[in-house]
């Protein structure tokens, strides 16, 4: 297959490939240069992309694909047959949004196991899966593992990488939708958490803490955690120990902020709930401003569906939106949606490029988004592993 006439934009501050051949074969990318100056084989199919611009497919790294939040849209005594369902539709979704590549961060009854596992066989389409099974815990904490001591936080960590975890996620603090307890908590002994750390990282298994907590992301950061979501109350000195330990922040910024408000009206989320959405919201934009200037690693992710509707767009560019906003450039935020979290992941040498030998995970818009962020408001084009997934211009390949 070729995509023809297209612009690549680059995500590394160089100028962009206009007019480009990008060439596919199977799921990866095979060449991609000038036209004047790149073969199209005879026999490929052309897919014209004149005046588009191509980037690599998105990546949201914070992703509950079965998300039931405290609310009267809440779901209570849900089967895994119905969660399993819902995670399908929403990792369907997610991938006719643009997002290629999702990690999730908490799951329940192994369904995203068995949705990852049919995905990757190609029974149903659906994005690039990273998953870290089922939340772990101390008892009454944010999370649905719940375990107590060093010793059965060994045995929930080894149980979930046995399962098919690729991370584990510890709720190393509070969190906005619990119904009881402080955000800004550190429920975990020391021992606690250093134990499922280590555990982690002996199996070769990254470890993401849930924390709004300055206390208990400084204790983790010691403890050898790889990164931490949301960190609504992180202070300048926690992000700088981050920064130079090279800890990770996926900030989920659209979840404090008013565009999610259209979202929990029609969940129907509690007024307790939402005041303390509002209490966490302006210190969690102030966090992610000192972030950026801090030079801390950040990934994109959200904490709503990826495709989730957000101010006129998705969850997943409203937040990379929200990044230029609060002081990166439109091709850092770019970088933050794409590389950066392939870096994360560790499978940067295959995703989160367009480059020959990577999979061929690729989104069309109509303008350079390295100049203008919200060109991702247009996306019109999807590709994952070299099969169109979504082609609004409804142009029928032809035959070279």
């Amino acid at each position: 297959m070729a995509l023809v006439g297209g612009n690549v934009a680059d995500l590394a501050g160089k100028a962009p490939l206009l007019d480009a051949v990008v060439l596919v074969e199977g799921e990866r990318i095979k060449a991609i240069g000038p036209r004047a100056t790149t073969p199209v084989p005879t026999d490929a199919t052309v897919v014209p992309m004149q005046g588009k611009w191509l980037i690599p497919g998105l990546m949201n790294m914070h992703v509950h694909l079965a998300l039931n939040l405290p609310g009267a849209a809440r779901i209570y005594g849900e089967t895994a047959d119905s969660m399993a369902l819902r995670t399908l539709d929403n990792a369907q979704k997610s991938l006719l949004s643009g997002v290629t590549t999702i990690r999730l961060t908490g799951s329940d009854a192994g369904v995203d196991f068995t949705v990852k596992r049919a995905i990757d066989s190609g029974m149903f389409a659906g994005p690039r899966i990273h998953t870290a099974g089922s939340s772990i815990v101390a008892t009454g904490g944010h999370g649905k593992t719940e375990v107590n001591g060093a010793a059965e936080f060994a045995k929930a960590v080894r149980e979930q990488i046995k399962a098919g975890a690729t991370w584990i996620k510890l709720g190393i603090s509070g969190g906005i939708s619990d119904t009881h307890g402080d955000i800004g908590a550190s429920p975990f002994t020391d021992d606690e958490l250093k134990t499922a750390i280590e555990v982690a990282h002996r199996n070769g298994v990254k470890v993401t803490g849930h924390s709004g907590s300055p206390i208990a992301t400084d204790v983790a950061i010691d403890a050898g955690i790889d990164c931490i979501e949301h960190g609504y109350f992180l202070t300048p000195d926690v992000l700088r120990k981050m920064k130079a330990k090279g800890v990770w922040y996926v900030p989920t910024i659209v979840v404090s902020q008013s565009g999610a408000r259209a979202f929990y009206k029609k969940i129907g989320s509690p007024d307790w709930y939402l005041a303390r959405v509002d209490s966490v919201g302006k210190a969690h934009i102030g966090v992610l401003r000192t972030a950026i200037t801090t030079g801390v690693n950040i990934a994109l992710g959200t904490d709503q569906y990826p495709w989730e509707p957000n101010e006129g767009t998705t969850a997943t560019v409203r937040e990379a939106e929200i990044y230029v906003d609060a002081g990166m450039t439109p091709a850092q935020a770019l970088r933050a949606a794409t590389i950066e979290p392939a870096r994360m992941l560790g499978v940067d040498s295959e995703v989160g490029l367009l480059k020959p030998g990577y999979y061929a995970d690729i989104v069309a818009v109509d303008s350079d988004p390295t100049r203008a962020i919200g060109a991702l408001r247009t996306i019109g084009f999807v590709m994952k592993g070299g099969k169109i997934v979504r082609n609004d211009a409804a142009a029928v390949p032809t035959a070279n």
